[in-house]
């Protein structure tokens, strides 16, 4: 009798400390993977079998949405608000800078006592104050901003042995990527010192393009399938990810922490595969206001927390919601308060039986600065409005075959409404430049690359490597009245090579490569000299030219700058004092 009272009482124990602890949090996000590139929504081809298990053990929202494209849907996420809203509008040309007054999912965490980390794909920001560990990460580990094809991103880097940002510091790793960031992930949990509760985000640079893979992978079996090469290396990417994911949850399990870990995955847009395989009876892939663009998987898992049993949840629901709903369920704190334009959706997933409200979504395409409700999808749970005034009964024709907007103009009408209403609130100072700030103890030395240029061209290394075109505006706040050293260089500091000369190759890059072959899935671009005779730069009232040595790898410019914010402009010209380019690097350091 007494061993069973001690033994109720240890169960009733361990049971009060679990139901006072705030839950941990592991948010994964794939890039470019759709809907239908999952075999547990019915594909046939691609072999899924960790998230197929995790799809069987998860409230599954079966009409999620995000942006069509990647950096809106993580600027929607990290903050729950419409992605035009926070100024991210586009991927590239600064247009993918996160607002820096915004609160973030890692801020509302931290603030909350949780340890917060992130491993893998940010793009929202590069240079303090846009990085991640400028925006509530205590642990940070990445490439550039937008990936390996990014001219942010470390030159050699093409996902396999790459070097990257660490809490802010280059650090070479050997490796594949997506091994990498989960390792570093798992590492994480197993070495945790302290018993607060963690949050984990964890986005993947793949499937997206390009595709480079370490030997041997799973590409081989899709091929012998029969499917060409390059959705063999998508689905192998997928595949890839999806055996990782498996690792992660078997050391949540061998650390005790499955139960009270809630593990999200969902993906960033539609599939870039998605017109041309599998795409479970949507229309349209990445980009597309059609569904599948936009209808993602979010599989929403927590074995602890009474959410009952695994099942789909119908009710139209969006990634803006994703933070609302884990203050809820973490009962965090929030830093300041929050105007939210997502919703909780704890009702829905402890299966609250009360009435749903039917509301309106809206995605939008961006990167125009017109108001374009022709690139937008304006949604409810029945209606879609999309196109050019296309409206699309979803429960009767899920791939968006038949407009009935001749059928129905009420509803067209109403829901041009929610439109304007949406508009009036997304875009205040939605299109003012995001400034880099240098000249801080936060960030010594400011790294300006093409893919940053405002209204200009160009965002890959490939541009640079074959010589292209790029051109456009940097925007930078200056910390501190001072002397400031602004380095122009034909080529960043790891490719090490003159004005005139290139670098000696030492790693095959598919990343260089600024074109899009449809047959392999592993390219190189050639890699070109330029004939630079003289380099210009203007900075605010600034004005420089020099021209370079032969063997000369940087031109520095002393500029005194005051306090606040200016424009950077720089180009190259060649011997007939013509423009060739802008220049493709620029890094500031503030000198006294």
């Amino acid at each position: 009798m007494k061993s069973t009272i001690t033994l109720l009482l240890g169960v009733f124990v361990y049971c009060s400390a679990f139901a006072g602890k705030q839950p941990n949090v592991i948010l994964m996000m794939t890039d470019d993977q759709g809907y239908g590139d999952v075999a547990a929504h019915g594909n046939p081809e691609i072999q899924t079998p960790n998230l197929d298990t995790l799809h069987s053990q998860s409230i599954r929202l079966t009409d999620f949405h995000v942006d069509p494209t990647c950096a809106p849907t993580r600027g929607a996420t990290m903050t729950g608000k419409y992605s035009h809203r926070v100024r991210v509008w586009h991927t590239v040309r600064g247009g993918n800078h996160l607002r820096a007054s915004e609160v973030t999912m890692a801020d509302v965490f931290s603030n909350s006592g949780y340890r917060t980390a992130m491993f893998g794909k940010w793009h929202l920001g590069a240079n303090y104050p846009y990085r991640p560990m400028d925006r509530g990460f205590q642990e940070w580990l990445g490439l550039g901003d937008g990936g390996t094809n990014t001219s942010d991103c470390y030159f050699w880097n093409d996902r396999v042995n790459d070097t990257y940002w660490h809490n802010g510091v280059r650090e070479f790793r050997e490796g594949f990527n997506p091994d990498v960031f989960y390792q570093a992930a798992m590492d994480y949990i197993r070495k945790r010192e302290t018993d607060d509760p963690f949050f984990i985000y964890l986005p993947t640079y793949v499937p997206h393009k390009p595709y480079t893979f370490p030997a041997p992978d799973f590409h081989k079996k899709y091929l012998e399938m029969g499917i060409d090469a390059e959705r063999a290396a998508f689905y192998a990417s997928i595949e890839h990810v999806d055996m990782l994911i498996g690792q992660l949850r078997k050391v949540l399990e061998t650390e005790g922490l499955d139960d009270n870990t809630i593990v999200i995955f969902m993906t960033d847009n539609g599939s870039t595969h998605g017109r041309h395989s599998f795409n479970a009876g949507m229309s349209g892939g990445k980009g597309a206001t059609t569904d599948g663009g936009h209808r993602v998987p979010c599989f929403i898992s927590w074995p602890g927390g009474k959410l009952g049993k695994p099942r789909d949840v119908p009710q139209l629901s969006a990634h803006i919601d994703l933070l609302p709903t884990l203050v809820e369920l973490c009962d965090l704190q929030l830093p300041e308060p929050i105007d939210f334009d997502g919703k909780s959706l704890t009702p829905l997933l402890r299966g609250d039986k009360s009435a749903w409200p039917d509301r309106t979504i809206i995605v939008e395409r961006q990167r125009s600065e017109e108001r374009n409700p022709k690139g937008s999808a304006i949604m409810t749970q029945r209606w879609r409005l999309v196109g050019h005034g296309k409206l699309h009964d979803i429960q009767k024709d899920p791939g968006q075959e038949n407009d009935v907007s001749k059928e129905h103009p009420e509803v067209v009408k109403r829901l041009m409404a929610d439109f304007d209403k949406y508009w009036k609130r997304v875009t205040p100072d939605d299109r003012s430049h995001p400034a880099p700030i240098v000249g801080t103890p936060h960030d010594e030395e400011t790294f300006l690359s093409f893919s940053e240029l405002r209204d200009g061209s160009g965002y890959a290394h490939g541009y640079a490597a074959e010589g292209s075109v790029v051109e456009g505006t940097w925007h930078i706040e200056v910390a501190a009245q001072g002397v400031y050293e602004f380095e122009v260089r034909r080529w960043p500091h790891e490719a090490s090579a003159p004005f005139r000369g290139v670098p000696q190759v030492n790693k095959t890059v598919d990343a260089w490569s600024s074109s899009r072959p449809k047959t392999t899935y592993l390219t190189r671009g050639s890699i070109k000299a330029l004939p630079v005779h003289s380099v210009s730069l203007k900075v605010g009232e600034f004005e420089g030219s020099r021209k370079p040595g032969n063997n000369e790898e940087a031109l520095i410019f002393d500029v005194e700058l005051a306090k606040g914010k200016t424009t950077v402009e720089a180009a190259f010209h060649d011997d007939k004092g013509r423009w060739m380019t802008d220049a493709y690097y620029v890094y500031i350091r503030k000198k006294h």
